[in-house]
């Protein structure tokens, strides 16, 4: 019954905001609340749903000041000449950005954080796209797929799990798979390139329109010129939407370049401290926020501005990530998790024992878009590995096979960083999730299929 209510759960949620039926928020809210009083959770649903909220609370003041100390970095400038510079390299050219955005991505994402790698990205770049009028999905989807793939790094979380879990160096787990890391980067550079070809010709389409309606438009045509509209409707981000729209701005009046060097320094600062993990991280953003605040708008009517000029992609932001604790919530109180990792356990025939490995890697695909990182590395994957090790499969054989689901993973609506990004970009999850779930999927098979190949994950 368990696993009937979880599976239909999770696709009653996918139904309805693939189909923009419902918003994620309510989505998040009100579906598994109505699931978990099914599951007979009774007014012990209230306890479920709180101890979810208070697992998540600290990633919400995380998201929420990061917002701010970015967004008052855009404000004042800091992101400018990266910006230039990137306007330079890429020439115009959509394609170009595109898969620029893939290796900023990538880089960025070094430092095993996905939400820090999102705001950075996010902030140099969606100001390119809307001035090339490059849609903001493509960002979103690139962004991710990116991310997903460098978040197997044995500091990006999962590896350490799958350490952890099984007892074993991380080591041992990742650098073996660094050829399949190489080759899912490859497949995301191969998809940049594809969007950034396709976006090329849009624009250019989209260009050819404009200059035709404005044509008739001189000639005394009595057709309007639509080449805003028209962008929105292809595809292109609506000027007005974004939370960085306007940044490219030059005379912006929150401008400081005389600041520029002591913001570079403080943001590097909060960047060498986050990467030496030795704060907490939401008290880290909390610290850096209120010292840009003080350090560029000394007056208090300019810090309650700054800050309300980024409120409506707080509240987007973090009312997602606390609707997600409704799921989680529920998903664990109600034993929900448990009882997927048991059924799924259990349904592997005998005839599949010797290919354990190759069985978890194609579950970790579904499994950890479903459920978080610690319910499938502390609840799924010891129970396959303590299975495989009956048909002579090394732990560390299937560790490196579980974390091949990654790029699927960080698309999840249970990921925090995957929401702020397309807050941040002003996407819809369901039109994110129409364009990133089938590549993430290729992705994290051609990892699985390198990995066999290269011997490190035994077929």
């Amino acid at each position: 019954m368990l696993v009937a209510l979880g599976l239909g759960m999770v696709a009653v949620f996918m139904f309805l905001i693939m189909t923009k039926r419902a918003t994620p928020v309510v989505a998040l809210i009100l579906v598994p609340t109505a699931f978990g009083l099914f599951a007979g959770a009774g007014l012990g649903i209230s306890d479920m749903i709180l101890d979810g909220i208070k697992d998540l609370a600290p990633t919400a003041a995380m998201l929420f000041f990061a917002i701010i100390f970015f967004g008052i970095m855009i404000d004042v400038g800091l992101f400018d000449p990266i910006v230039r510079a990137v306007v330079r390299l890429v020439r115009n050219d959509p394609a170009r950005l595109v898969v620029g955005t893939a290796v900023l991505a990538a880089v960025v994402s070094l430092d095993g954080d996905g939400s820090t790698t999102f705001i950075i990205v996010t902030s140099a770049l969606l100001p390119l796209y809307m001035k090339l009028g490059v849609s903001p999905v493509v960002l979103t989807v690139v962004a991710g797929l990116a991310n997903g793939t460098m978040n197997i790094l044995p500091w990006g979380g999962p590896t350490a799990r799958a350490a952890s879990a099984l007892k074993i160096d991380a080591a041992d787990v990742f650098v073996p798979m660094i050829p399949a890391l190489v080759a899912g980067m490859l497949v995301v550079l191969a998809f940049s390139y594809h969007l950034g070809v396709m976006e090329r010709r849009r624009v250019g389409r989209l260009e050819i329109r404009e200059s035709v309606l404005v044509g008739h438009a001189v000639s005394g045509s009595s057709t309007p010129p639509t080449g805003g509209s028209a962008a929105v409707e292809a595809g292109g981000p609506s000027d007005g939407g974004s939370a960085f729209s306007g940044v490219l701005d030059p005379n912006r009046p929150t401008l400081r370049p005389r600041l520029l060097w002591v913001n570079a320094g403080l943001t590097v600062a909060l960047l060498a401290v986050l990467g030496a993990d030795i704060v907490s991280i939401p008290v880290l953003f909390m610290v850096a926020s209120g010292l840009a605040l003080v350090i560029n708008f000394p007056h208090v009517k300019d810090q309650q501005e700054a800050i309300t000029r980024h409120s409506s992609s707080i509240v987007s932001v973090v009312a997602m990530v606390l609707a997600a604790a409704v799921l989680t919530g529920v998903f664990t109180g109600t034993g929900m998790v448990d009882a997927l990792a048991h059924w799924l356990t259990g349904a592997i025939p005998d005839w599949m024992g010797p290919h354990l490995a190759i069985v978890t890697g194609l579950l970790s695909i579904p499994m950890t878009f479903l459920m978080s990182n610690d319910a499938f590395y502390f609840g799924v994957l010891p129970v396959l590995s303590e299975t495989a090790s009956k048909y002579g499969i090394d732990p560390a054989e299937m560790a490196r096979a579980s974390i091949t689901g990654q790029p699927v993973h960080m698309q999840s609506p249970l990921v925090p960083a995957i929401l702020l990004l397309v807050a941040l970009a002003a996407v819809p999850l369901a039109d994110h999730h129409k364009k990133v779930l089938w590549r993430a999927v290729v992705v994290s098979v051609t990892m699985l299929v390198v990995g066999v190949v290269v011997g490190v994950i035994p077929f």
